[in-house]
């Protein structure tokens, strides 16, 4: 079960998409979801596994004490979640349907609120998939979250939007115990 505003948006990026798989960043329109900007975002694919914040909302950025534009998404990731959150934005991209990272905001000092933080592919002007529309959803308490900066998110479970499944996670690859991928 995820989050009413989480629903809403993923029904808005469903309903853009027309006769295409995924909606273009053309197609959506901020003001269709006006109460939702402050916890929404735009992140670019600027390269493979580096995706750099374009647009962020006032509470995105606040929740983080800073701002991020031109910052990596992944970056706010703790490490341990760092491929898992990477896997599940190349499989958004490869299967057309946004994902939601039921997570906690880990605030400076110790205490973590929960958050979904939902991501759905768009496609840029080139055609190709080089975007995601993000949503910063609190679960937990407001108050709480915005008392002190959030110094990292942790993943604690992964769903698909079409199923609200959780999603296979990264598995490694060893040899003799030692990592090859």
């Amino acid at each position: 079960m995820v989050h009413p505003n989480t629903e809403r948006l993923t029904e808005y990026w469903r309903a853009r998409r027309a006769e295409v798989e995924i909606p273009t960043r053309a197609s959506i329109d901020p003001m269709d979801f006006h109460d939702l900007l402050p916890q929404t975002f735009i992140v670019g694919r600027a390269a493979q596994g580096r995706y750099p914040f374009r647009l962020v909302g006032g509470f995105v950025a606040d929740l983080h004490g800073a701002d991020l534009r031109g910052k990596c998404l992944l970056e706010l990731w703790r490490p341990a979640d760092l491929w898992s959150v990477r896997g599940a934005l190349d499989q958004a991209r490869q299967r057309g349907e946004p994902v939601t990272v039921l997570a906690d905001a880990l605030a400076e000092g110790g205490g973590a609120e929960p958050l979904e933080v939902w991501l759905a592919p768009l496609v840029g002007p080139s055609g190709e998939v080089d975007r995601f529309l993000g949503l910063y959803q609190p679960t937990g308490s407001l108050r709480r979250m915005l008392e002190r900066p959030t110094r990292m998110l942790a993943a604690r479970a992964f769903m698909g939007a079409e199923s609200i499944e959780p999603m296979p996670g990264l598995r490694l690859a060893a040899i003799d115990g030692r990592r090859i991928a």
